[in-house]
């Protein structure tokens, strides 16, 4: 059974910086997709980044040179650093794993699995 677990969310004063993580369980072989977005209140899901199986990374433009994703395949954990927030990037963060393509899980979120989210409030 695949299981996502989120940490790291808080409050940060704007220019500040969170990482996130994400560790991933009951979920390797079949692997194609991770990935991580969020969702504001009253706003759609919006992808923020993604690691393909074969290390092709993504980023939505709204996070491009603030925002990093990486990962641990030794620990099976996904990360997010996070640089230069602004109060626009407030919302739930979530992590997600799928057994599609990067670039068909951009267009389906959440995918097939996804935690239960990290909250991220940046004051200004």
């Amino acid at each position: 059974q695949v299981h996502l677990v989120e940490s790291g969310g808080g409050s940060v004063q704007a220019g500040g910086s969170l990482r996130l993580s994400c560790i991933i369980s009951g979920y390797t072989a079949s692997s194609r997709c991770t990935g991580w977005f969020r969702q504001a209140p009253g706003a759609e899901r919006e992808g923020v980044g993604s690691i393909g199986v074969d290390g092709t990374i993504s980023y939505a433009e709204a996070v491009k040179g603030r925002f990093t994703i990486s990962q641990d395949n030794a620990k099976n954990t996904l990360y997010l650093q996070m640089n230069n927030l602004k109060p626009e990037d407030s919302a739930m963060y979530y992590c997600a794993a799928d057994t599609i393509e990067c670039s068909v899980w951009w267009l389906s979120l959440p995918g097939s699995y996804s935690g239960q989210g990290t909250q991220v409030t940046v004051f200004s």
